[in-house]
């Protein structure tokens, strides 16, 4: 039988799991980002200074979801219930 304590740190784990799922999606979208930048400097060289300040931009702001998610997980594993 499990006991209703074991359920809630399985389920937690579970959770955190899930949650460190969205680094997928920044690193995909960091990806295509640098695909697509890498491309447009290779069509307009000089344009590269105006690419690269927008690029960081959403880099930054595409790296936060896995920060969410990151810190999400981290307080589903250590924050207990009692």
């Amino acid at each position: 039988m499990i006991s209703g304590g074991d359920f809630i740190t399985g389920m937690r784990a579970i959770g955190a799991g899930i949650a460190v799922v969205a680094a997928i999606g920044a690193g995909v979208g960091i990806g295509n980002a640098t695909s697509k930048l890498l491309e447009s400097i290779a069509r307009q060289p000089e344009a590269s200074g105006k690419l690269m300040s927008t690029y960081f931009i959403g880099c930054a702001l595409s790296e936060t979801t896995a920060i969410y998610g990151l810190l999400v997980s981290l307080i589903l594993l250590f924050v207990g219930i009692k």
